[in-house]
């Protein structure tokens, strides 16, 4: 007995050592304080037994263990421990379910493997039970619970929960079923529903029944589920198959679903996953052959097996010995002899009177050795239906309208899946093909099968239904003793289990009251002893450097929010001497005045008068810090803290807004200002409009840097679309003021209104609407409506204004195309500015030429308004615009030209014109004198000429060449021939030729062309020396009187000639010139005066362009020297002659 109680102690203190040295494991080590608790296991469950209940909550203790390793331990050890002993059941059920929602997967999955040995044992345990008693009872329910929440995890996303829920799913179908006699025979500790015994209040037989039957359904859907994974298949799969072993009346089901699987292979298995399926689904048709309650269906498995490739040998070696299934036919003989054959023998059942009565089963009819609840199933009915139909007729129609829809490659599926029939065409073989059509069909919701078996469960529900109403509770009758016969319900509530392990809550003790014990300090000795308090804080803080811990930030908050004053002060004070280090004391102080403005503090003991003010105590603290920072804080840490300042305290009072607005208002500042004022908006959503309208206000502020910087961020805001109404209308509310006579008195926040509109009053209204133009294209309307109404100064304020929006808006703007359109009665020159700004340095669109032209000829007829689009019109339009646009002012025709020849154009590639140089100035010579007169005509082509990089002496060839051959010639001909040869003198010799042809078209009989040519010649000698001799002597003679300067030097020209160069000169000329002809053989010899005279003077005629090109002639030297005496002498009678031309009437 001594070496037994020493024994039981040397076992106890070895157990105290392994849990203490469990508990001391550290980190790391999880595997050593697993194998500690693994002995401690072995001791006290399989050793010392009675040590169990001493070392229970202990071992309860580690489920909170941060490893999980752990934790699966002691879900195992509850499990050991139950099965041990069954008494502590009510210790430890509150546990397993607390574990049960464990956040570990693998936590979870131990716990269903746990509950499914316990649960045999808890049912286990109460039906052996002498007396049940409550706490049975609530254990049961507990275990109940757990039940269902292991059912609900069917559903779940991982798939080894499934897989377990799978397992747990097939041990309660069947333990909570009847064995029948083909059921294996029960071991020692196994347990059924037979075992159960009837007089259990809250355990009854029946509705567990019910309830595994749900549970089988529920897994048989499972099973048939289109999207299930290969792992829980096959667990489903072998589930379904061990629940046919132990209970026989689930057979035909389960075939069923086997059937229903092979013809439905879920499609989102893998084709390797396929293949292992149909291996499983074998093996387990194979292991259900075997069994003798399977022998009624083996012309269904055979089939079955033959098309996953079971060959007939293997299927007859897993055929039942032919004694065996004699044995069991004798058995179901002898047990009821008018049964048929192939019926299950039935298992004796204790039943009451009562429990027959409450059940009122029914028992099935046999039919042909299945019970007709199993044949007559959906599937089985339609199968019946469709083996008569499957004719040869009906199979050939079938397989050709299937063939037009057969894909061109074989599916990997049905590849994986294809067996070849063996015993294609037996009967056995078309009850099986009938079979695997029906388990489709049925799948699907249609078939015969399906209409009977919905008529039979709708009129049984009508049955049912008759039955509850016929089945009323009876009256009660009552008894002598003035009660009832019924029995009386309890009205106790069931007991709680709690948790083992943790500790439970002691007696409340008392707390220490300071308050009682000790007596209250006065006012002056109480601030006192606070301020030096204060004092030797903030001492430590600096002396320290590392700042003051959080712990002490917090007393110092709470002590100068309760009584301000001198505390305060050397808050503030500590606070500036390093800002940025210390602006975390700031904000906790803040955050503290800020609790108590809210009433979220509850004052300790009597409030000072301090505390009292406390209500204005926070906006103070705020602006006090808020302009220390700004007036005595570095820039560089002033702008830094600024922005923590506003957006970490709790809430932003008016005053501080006003600081934030001021802090905006300087242009050093107004960037960092206008950042905070944004993350305002984004991060305090409920003012966000209080502070939009502060970055809305500052868009009209006086400085304009200030107004630029805010329109800016409120065209970033407008972007965004959650403000873009407020925006925009703020805006025109500012650009509508300009139809005020004067401005507004709040413009420039000043005492007295403005007088009258300045510049720069009108630039304040007019810039976050110009900013947000291009953003909103249908604004530019507003503008148009404020322009019509406003004054002059005004106008040119927005003319000047216009063109970085308008540029922004882009000319393929519908909303600028429908101004132009729809234009405004007065708007007309804003509408023309816009178009300007546009086409300043890009070609118009097609678009705006089209509207333009159009409002031109129905509304605005002022030529100024095609100046714009001049580019896009057609070289007819522009032609006929021309007279009008010459008239205009000099500045706005140099404009015209500038547009017209590409001047203004940044990148001549994309510069179209619908005139050339030379068109535009051979139309200025032919415009019509009723139209224009000749001095504009003269201003415009001068213009022209100063264009030199547009007006080469090659485009002036082709000009006088061109104008030459018009008939009659222009007025401005010789004028423009005078100019190009000025510009040019290298065109010298063609100018020469123009003459000459001038003279052949009688140039005589245009007078101011004729005037025009002999100026010409004046200023050409002494090249057109040889001309004039090409005259006839009387227009020769005209010469001579207008310019008399020309006769000595054509004299003298002649006298210089040679015999024979005289005698092709006629006589008419001689003699106009007085020259005598030396030798008379020499008029003998001249035939034709004129064409000798043309031979002469075809040598001073060349090509201009061939004689710019030579850089060595004879003649380069005296032509500029002639032409830089002509210039000199030009202006006198260029003046003379074009004062005539003015006076003369066309």
């Amino acid at each position: 007995m001594d070496e037994e109680q020493s024994e039981q102690k040397s076992t106890h203190d070895r157990v105290v050592e392994l849990i203490n040295q469990a508990s001391l494991v550290s980190t790391g080590k999880d595997n050593l304080k697993v194998q500690y608790l693994k002995q401690v296991q072995e001791l006290i469950i399989y050793k010392e037994a009675d040590l169990l209940d001493n070392f229970l909550d202990e071992m309860l203790a580690f489920q909170n263990d941060r490893v999980a390793d752990v934790r699966r331990f002691v879900v195992g050890f509850i499990e050991e421990a139950c099965k041990k002993d069954p008494e502590v059941f009510p210790k430890v059920l509150a546990n397993l379910r607390m574990m049960f929602r464990d956040e570990q997967v693998a936590i979870q999955k131990r716990v269903i493997q746990a509950v499914t040995q316990l649960y045999k044992v808890a049912l286990r345990w109460i039906c052996n039970a002498k007396a049940v008693d409550e706490l049975m009872e609530t254990s049961w329910e507990y275990i109940c619970g757990l039940k269902m929440e292991i059912l609900n995890l069917l559903e779940s996303d991982n798939d080894g929960i499934r897989t377990h829920t799978i397992k747990f799913m097939e041990m309660l179908v069947i333990l909570q079923t009847y064995p029948d006699g083909d059921s294996p025979k029960k071991s020692e500790n196994d347990i059924a529903l037979d075992d159960v015994p009837l007089t259990l209040k809250f355990i009854k037989p029946r509705k567990l029944e019910e309830e595994a039957k749900q549970v089988f359904d529920a897994l048989v859907v499972f099973h048939g589920t289109p999207h299930i994974s290969s792992v829980n298949l096959m667990a489903c799969m072998q589930a379904l198959v061990l629940i046919a072993k132990h209970r026989a009346e689930f057979m035909s089901k389960v075939i069923q679903a086997l059937e229903s699987l092979h013809a439905n292979l879920p499609p989102t298995l893998a084709k390797s996953q396929v293949s292992s399926v149909r291996k499983h689904l074998k093996l387990q048709l194979l292991m259900l052959i075997k069994l003798p309650a399977a022998v009624d269906f083996h012309s269904q498995t055979s089939t079955l097996l033959t098309d996953l490739g079971a060959s007939s040998q293997e299927i007859a070696r897993s055929m039942p010995k032919p004694e065996d299934v004699k044995k069991r036919q004798r058995l179901i003989e002898e047990s009821s002899p008018g049964a048929p054959p192939g019926a299950a023998p039935p298992v004796k059942k204790i039943r009451l009177e009562a429990e027959e009565e409450e059940e009122e089963k029914e028992e099935d009819e046999i039919v042909g050795g299945i019970p007709k609840s199993a044949t007559n199933t959906a599937i089985d009915i339609t199968a019946e239906d469709i083996v008569p139909r499957l004719n040869t007729v009906n199979v050939t129609d079938i397989v050709l309208v299937s063939m037009l829809s057969l894909p061109e490659i074989m599916p990997a599926h049905f590849q994986a899946s294809y067996t070849p029939i063996a015993v294609a065409g037996t009967d056995s073989q078309i009850k099986h093909l009938a079979r695997l059509i029906a388990t489709q069909m049925t799948a699907v919701g249609v078939g015969k099968g399906v209409e009977e078996i919905a008529v039979k469960a709708q009129e049984k529900q009508i049955e049912d239904e008759k039955a509850e109403e016929a089945a009323q509770p009876k009256q009660s009758i009552q008894t002598i003793l003035g009660g009832t016969t019924t029995e009386k319900k309890k009205d106790q509530k069931s007991s709680v289990l709690y948790p083992t392990g943790f500790e439970s809550k002691g007696r409340r003790q008392r707390q220490l009251n300071l308050a009682e014990i000790t007596r209250p300090l006065s006012e002056e000795d109480m601030e006192q002893m606070l301020v030096l308090t204060v004092r030797r804080i903030l001492k430590a803080g600096r002396t320290h450097g590392s700042g003051i811990p959080m712990v002490q930030v917090k007393i110092l908050a709470g002590l100068a929010t309760q009584f301000g004053g001198e505390i305060s002060a050397m808050l503030r004070d500590y606070i500036l001497e390093d800002p940025r280090q210390h602006v975390d004391v700031a904000l906790a102080w803040l955050y503290e005045e800020y609790a108590q403005l809210q009433g979220f503090l509850q004052a300790a003991g009597t409030q000072t008068p301090a505390e009292k003010k406390a209500s204005n105590s926070y906006g103070e603290s705020l602006n006090g810090l808020l302009m220390d920072v700004l007036h005595k804080c570095e820039p560089r840490e002033r702008d830094a803290l600024f922005a923590r300042f506003y957006l970490e305290i709790p809430s932003i009072t008016p005053d501080a807004l006003l600081i934030l607005k001021q802090y905006c208002s300087s242009e050093s500042t107004v960037g960092q200002g206008l950042s905070i004022l944004l993350s305002l908006v984004d991060y305090r959503p409920p003012q966000q409009m209080e502070y939009l309208q502060q970055v809305l206000e500052l868009t009209v502020a006086p400085n304009q840097e200030v107004r630029l910087q805010a329109a800016r961020l409120a065209k970033q805001l407008h972007e965004r679309g959650n403000f873009r109404s407020i925006i925009e209308d703020f805006a025109l509310t500012y650009l509508r003021y300009l139809l005020e006579p004067t401005p507004p008195r709040h413009l420039l926040h000043e005492p007295i209104a403005p007088s009258t509109w300045t510049e720069d009053y009108i630039k304040i209204c007019m810039q976050l609407y110009l900013s947000l133009l291009p953003v909103n294209n249908k604004l530019i309307h507003d503008l148009a409506i404020v322009y019509v109404g406003a004054d002059a100064e005004i106008k040119r304020t927005i003319f000047r204004g216009l063109e970085g929006p308008v540029k922004g808006m882009g000319m393929s703007s519908p909303e600028l195309l429908l101004l132009v359109e729809n234009c405004p009665k007065g708007a007309e020159t804003l509408v023309t500015r816009i178009i300007h700004i546009l086409t300043d340095k890009t070609p118009p669109s097609s678009e705006l030429v089209a509207r333009v032209r159009d409002l031109y000829h129905k509304r605005v007829s002022d030529v100024r308004f095609l100046i714009p689009v001049l580019n896009g019109l057609s070289k007819k339009e522009v032609i006929a615009a021309l007279p009008k646009l010459i008239k205009l002012n000099p500045v706005v025709v140099k404009e015209v030209f500038n547009r017209l020849l590409g001047s203004n154009v940044e990148s001549s590639s994309n510069f179209t014109s619908p005139v050339t140089p030379a068109e535009l100035l051979i139309a200025l010579h032919n415009v019509d004198p009723s139209k224009c007169d000749v001095k504009t005509v003269i201003k415009a082509t001068s213009l022209c000429f100063a264009e030199k990089h547009v007006y080469t002496q090659e485009v002036l060839a082709v000009v006088m060449q061109q104008l030459m051959e018009q008939n009659p010639l222009p007025t401005l001909l010789m004028r423009t021939v005078i100019q190009s040869l000025t510009l040019y003198p290298r065109l010298i010799g063609f100018v020469m030729n123009i003459l000459q042809r001038l003279i052949l078209k009688q140039v005589w009989k245009q007078k101011k062309v004729w005037e025009g040519f002999i100026k010409c010649c004046q200023r050409t000698r002494p090249q057109s020396l040889q001309v004039l001799l090409q005259l006839p002597a009387e227009h020769l003679r005209n010469v001579f009187q207008v310019s008399p300067d020309l006769q000595e030097p054509l004299i003298q020209h002649v006298a210089s000639f040679t015999d024979h160069q005289k005698a092709h000169i006629p006589k008419s000329i001689l003699d106009l010139l007085q020259v005598n002809r030396n030798g008379s053989e020499l008029d003998r010899n001249v035939k034709s005066p004129k064409k000798t005279l043309r031979s002469a003077v075809k040598v001073e005629i060349k090509d201009p362009v061939k004689q710019a090109d030579r850089k060595t002639s004879p003649s380069t030297d005296s032509d500029e020297e002639v032409s830089r005496g002509s210039l000199r002498s030009y202006g006198s009678v260029d003046d003379k002659w074009q004062e005539t031309e003015g006076s003369e009437e066309p």
